[in-house]
């Protein structure tokens, strides 16, 4: 699958370029650039935390390295350790993630001093762009179109509102060094600057280590679509068509695609030459992407530049064919670029859903923590690539990104890239934690996705009172029903059975039909269920379905044909009171499957009271408390905050759930 998208113009056997690479990064990312180091025969290092010492990227690499404690600040962004791992294991090059990047000057004397040689742009570039504030600049004096806005640094929340007000709401408020989302919030109004002031300030502080805040007008409504640039140290640079990033929870992407179905040629020609320039303004050398904002009009507007290899790269490396890694290490080694630009096809049709260990139910996303109990990637299914850093066993910790994998599917059109990602999505295997398939799934099946019509405000527009899974039609609920009555008898019959053979053969049951109850969400539906040979007739509704499977209940994947369709589930859990959780259709299902008798029974057995949580503040996830805005004996009052907690480099607002006192 990985070879699938970059299978043209790979010279891997020929080509010179460096003996050891040492990867300061971790996860899926580290892991995609040692697949393509083992191609080119180069050597790679990587380094760890210690709570990553059995993560995947060690396990991948040549020689891995434990350089601190599990706080990125202490680990991954550990300059002093990073540096001596350099020359402890003298690699010749470095491949770095963009938080280091961002303090890149204490390596400028290595690189001179001791010949290292770093996988991306040169530290002007770096500097430039990673400064949100110069780089507006420089794509000014570089003719590229921007977002009006404040061009200085912000001083304080006071000066925000001033500055706020100037502009016109709403505004965007930015940190100057931030990326990926963090940092970032829009106000509509004087109290959201103030508060958005406040958390972007303390975020960027805390993932980048500067707390520079810009302020811009928001561009309400517009798509993201971003272009790829690829430029060599010779003064040569390509773009390499675009990518539609406009399906987003809180500023972070969530679905990608290549191409966009909303640029026309002109378009997608403007755009890519505008980013060239900046490129080349810049004296740009490397892979790099370059942000843009659109509006329905199709103007275009710069929102910032990314000096690294994007997580959503792959959708890029499908329609084109390159393998952008191979391409950054031979620019970094000086070879100049193998291509021109009419040599950078569009051929076929990708899409990215970005897998989170999240809860989709809370806020499109709260994250979620454990250990992956199973785990199994989709990669039967053909045209499908899964680029991921973790495997069965492996902890989703508090100190790192929630990210779980890029699921990347390929087809020679959209509708064909779509339906294999539909397929996938119910075939992908995930227990441990909460995941986020749910609601990707419901987003590349729903019929404004289908059709385009998607712009950065798709959830909210779509889901305005919050992502509540899939909502069956009256066909699919008979569906649901009629598979978990199916699965309950196959398991009673293979309850009777021992090693394939009947427990007592001389008593052989001869029961060939079951009447059943079945509890889904607020109904409880009858449910009569009768053998026939390895397929079942359900009747419900008063109306028969006919259900077959190979009934392998010892598999986590089970295929079921239901009247001619085909579907695959999950059970998730099931235990002795009857309570079964299936996933169907990407969304999980609670159900209670009973016995008429049982059902009858049940009614007198007392229901368990549910705790009143009204008076408790309990946060929905691990994190760490950043601030308390109470003490005890404080009146609030409904919707105050209480405290801060941050966890996964995200600051969270923890608020009462009603008046009264602390």
């Amino acid at each position: 699958a990985y070879v699938l998208c970059i299978s043209r113009f790979l010279l891997f056997s020929s080509l010179q370029t460096f003996e050891k690479l040492l990867i300061a990064n971790r996860g899926e990312i580290a892991c995609r650039v040692i697949k393509t180091c083992k191609k080119m025969g180069i050597k790679t290092v990587a380094i760890h935390s210690d709570v990553d010492a059995n993560a995947v990227h060690v396990k991948m690499a040549d020689e891995s390295v434990c350089v601190g404690p599990a706080p990125t600040s202490k680990s991954y962004l550990n300059m002093d350790a990073i540096m001596e791992v350099i020359r402890k294991t003298r690699a010749q090059a470095v491949s770095l993630n963009e938080s280091i990047c961002c303090s890149f000057l204490s390596l400028l004397s290595l690189q001179a001093s001791e010949g290292v040689t770093f996988i991306g742009p040169d530290t002007h570039a770096i500097q430039a762009m990673g400064d949100k504030i110069e780089s507006k600049l420089l794509a000014k004096n570089a003719k590229v179109n921007t977002i009006p806005g404040f061009d200085g640094v912000v001083k304080d929340a006071d000066e925000a509102v001033r500055i706020a007000r100037e502009i016109g709401y709403p505004v965007m408020i930015k940190a100057s060094a931030g990326g990926g989302g963090k940092g970032m919030r829009i106000a509509w109004d004087d109290e959201e600057t103030r508060e958005g002031f406040r958390f972007s300030s303390q975020e960027a502080a805390s993932s980048f280590g500067d707390d520079r805040l810009l302020i811009e007008k928001f561009i309400d409504n517009p798509r993201h679509i971003e272009i790829q640039v690829l430029a060599d140290k010779h003064g040569n640079a390509l773009w390499l068509n675009e990518r539609e990033c406009s399906i987003q929870r809180r500023n972070q992407k969530v679905v990608e695609e290549a191409p966009s179905t909303f640029l026309d040629p002109e378009t997608r020609r403007a755009m890519g030459e505008q980013a060239v320039a900046l490129a080349k303004a810049v004296k740009y050398s490397s892979a790099g992407t370059v942000e843009f904002l659109v509006d329905s009009s199709k103007n275009f507007y710069f929102l910032e530049m990314n000096t690294r290899l994007q997580v959503e790269h792959p959708v890029t490396e499908c329609i084109t064919g390159l393998d952008l890694v191979q391409e950054m290490i031979r620019v970094a080694k000086g070879y100049p670029l193998r291509h021109k630009q009419a040599d950078i096809p569009i051929n076929g049709w990708a899409v990215e859903c970005r897998v989170y260990a999240e809860d989709p139910y809370k806020s499109f996303g709260l994250p979620s923590i454990g250990k992956l109990s199973q785990y199994q990637e989709p990669l039967h299914i053909p045209s499908v690539r899964v680029d991921s850093g973790i495997q069965q066993g492996s902890d989703i910790s508090i100190y790192y990104d929630p990210m779980i994998s890029k699921l990347i599917t390929y087809g020679s059109n959209r509708a064909e890239a779509l339906k294999r990602m539909e397929e996938a999505l119910d075939n992908y295997v995930i227990r441990g934690v909460a995941h986020n398939i749910s609601l990707l799934r419901e987003v590349i099946t729903h019929p404004r996705f289908v059709e385009g019509h998607i712009s950065t405000k798709f959830l909210p527009e779509v889901y305005p009172d919050g992502f509540k899974g899939h909502k069956l039609t009256e066909l699919e609920r008979r569906e649901l029903l009629a598979t978990a009555a199916s699965l309950y008898v196959a398991e009673q019959l293979r309850s009777q059975r021992f090693l394939g053979t009947p427990r007592i053969p001389v008593a052989k049951s001869k029961r060939r039909s079951w009447e059943l109850s079945v509890h889904l969400g607020d109904g409880i539906y009858p449910v009569a269920v009768s053998k026939d040979g390895s397929s079942f007739s359900v009747e419900v509704d008063g109306m028969k379905l006919n259900v077959t499977s190979k009934w392998n209940l010892a598999s986590p994947l089970l295929s079921v044909t239901i009247d001619g369709t085909q579907r695959t589930i999950q059970r998730i859990s099931r235990n002795a009171a009857g309570e079964t959780s299936i996933q169907f259709l990407g969304t999980v299902y609670k159900l209670q499957i009973l016995t008429k008798v049982a059902a009858e029974l049940s009614k007198y057995m007392p229901e368990k009271a549910e705790e009143d949580t009204s008076s408790i503040l309990r946060s929905p996830m691990p994190g760490t408390v950043v601030s308390v805005s109470v003490k005890p004996g404080d009146m609030v009052s409904e919707g105050q905050e209480i405290c801060v907690i941050e966890a996964m480099k995200m600051q969270n607002s923890m608020i009462a759930a009603k008046t009264g006192k602390v």
